[in-house]
């Protein structure tokens, strides 16, 4: 007995030396910018945290609203066809299925009974009313960096919004992932728990910027690439990463990045969902342009181009050639149009997206030039295949789903003559790996 008491003392000792390690050396999101940090209260500058000049003396419900559409809550808190922030949306994991909870006004089954320091544990610590752990598919890890004013203005807009009275759905996580405590350790290695300090080197576009990107719009947790034990790698920022869907590589990369891109091709992007030449946002990055980006001050997406720009630069083996704009007829081009992929794109595709890839229907269309043809693991153009776009934006044109139309060897076959006709390498994707793509994002 003693000597199993010994084991588990050393054990948990060996953990807590790797716990206090990983948290002394791994890098926070904003380490690789350097320069001196001072608490806001102390910074000389414009406040970067907030909300725009023009709604600065805004009510707390009107600002609010724009901190919550900032930070993309709705996308993740509303379910499919159902009542706004009234949660249930599901997020599959190998391990089971979480699900989003209810964030409205109603006592019984939303924070309608919260305590302002109920609402901040939850949203800074990943801790729940009644004490339980979240689970880091909340982004509490960036959310943490918000103020405390930020986060209850959010508060208070919610809670002005009706009422909605929606049990929770029970997670479906199996042992030992159902273990809610066992995010206590996870959370202390993990999340700094800490506000947003200025960096009294950079400008106040870039402060803005980076409480806009870590703070507010979560960018890493979908762009940078996480560790075993599920925490972001900060020592790849920003480089890319799959989670069901392709997040790009957004440094400054010129081969795998967007450093060949121009600020104003980035900002368009970011505020509209497409730039000509080089693609329209679709899944994820989709919501997040209609949802959120899309409806903030066009100063903050600015200040957020500006942000990006200074990430370090960080290869990936995503898509770094772009192939031109393929030929017009069927017959030419480094794609065979009467394989079974070739009848399905002339079926179900062309009259869109054109043999050439350039759609005379909306800039939208195009996906000549775009990263999801040009990667040859086709991810991305599966997963749009299955799902469909829909996108709000004005001017932007929604691509129905083809999901449950073709079959999984029908959408490999497409999505592999798309890439080898469009792109610089075709893919070779199977009905399986289809299959698996289907049971990431089972949404």
């Amino acid at each position: 007995m003693r000597r199993f008491v010994t084991t588990v003392i050393a054990a948990v000792i060996i953990v807590a030396i790797g716990v206090l390690a990983w948290r002394t050396f791994n890098p926070g999101p904003l380490a690789f910018a350097r320069g001196p940090t001072v608490a806001l209260a102390e910074y000389q500058g414009a406040n970067p945290t907030g909300v725009p000049v023009g709604l600065a003396k805004a009510d707390i419900v009107k600002r609010g609203e724009y901190l919550a559409k900032a930070a993309d809550c709705m996308v993740c808190h509303t379910a499919k066809d159902g009542a706004a922030f009234a949660g249930g949306l599901p997020f599959p994991a190998p391990s089971g299925t979480l699900y989003s909870t209810n964030i409205t006004a109603d006592k019984d089954t939303g924070i309608g009974n919260y305590s302002d320091q109920d609402f901040l544990n939850a949203v800074q610590r990943g801790i729940r009313k009644d004490g339980a752990r979240l689970y880091p598919a909340m982004p509490y890890t960036s959310y943490t960096f918000m103020t405390d004013a930020d986060v209850l203005a959010i508060k208070a807009y919610l809670l002005s919004l009706p009422a909605v009275h929606r049990p929770n759905e029970g997670d479906t996580l199996k042992f030992p992932y159902n273990q809610r405590w066992s995010m206590m350790p996870w959370s202390w290695a993990f999340n700094p728990n800490t506000r947003f300090a200025p960096n009294t080197a950079k400008s106040a576009e870039w402060n803005r910027g980076a409480y806009v990107a870590e703070a507010l719009a979560h960018c890493g947790e979908c762009h940078t690439p996480r560790n075993s034990a599920f925490g972001l790698d900060n020592r790849r920022k920003f480089a890319g990463a799959a989670y069901g869907w392709l997040a790009y590589n957004i440094t400054s990369d010129k081969g795998t990045g967007i450093g060949s891109w121009s600020d104003e091709e980035v900002f368009t992007y970011l505020a509209k969902g497409h730039t000509t030449g080089r693609g329209t946002a679709s899944g994820p990055m989709g919501e997040v342009v209609d949802h959120s980006l899309s409806l903030i001050e066009p100063a903050d997406i600015r200040a957020l181009v500006t942000y990006l720009r200074s990430i370090p630069a960080v290869a990936s083996p995503q898509p770094a050639t772009i192939a031109p704009p393929a030929p017009a007829s069927p017959k030419e081009g480094g794609a065979v149009a009467d394989t079974l992929g070739g009848k399905v794109f002339a079926q179900a595709c062309v009259s869109c997206h054109s043999w050439t890839g350039v759609s005379a229907i909306s800039p939208f269309a195009t996906i000549s030039g775009s990263r999801a043809v040009n990667d040859p693991s086709a991810t991305n153009v599966a997963q749009i295949v299955i799902s469909g776009t829909r996108r709000f934006t004005p001017g932007g044109l929604s691509m129905p789903a083809f999901g449950s139309t073709y079959t999984d060897t029908e959408i490999a076959a497409v999505a592999n003559y798309v890439t080898g006709r469009f792109g610089s390498d075709a893919s070779k994707l199977t009905a399986m790996d289809v299959a698996q793509l289907r049971d990431q994002t089972a949404r």
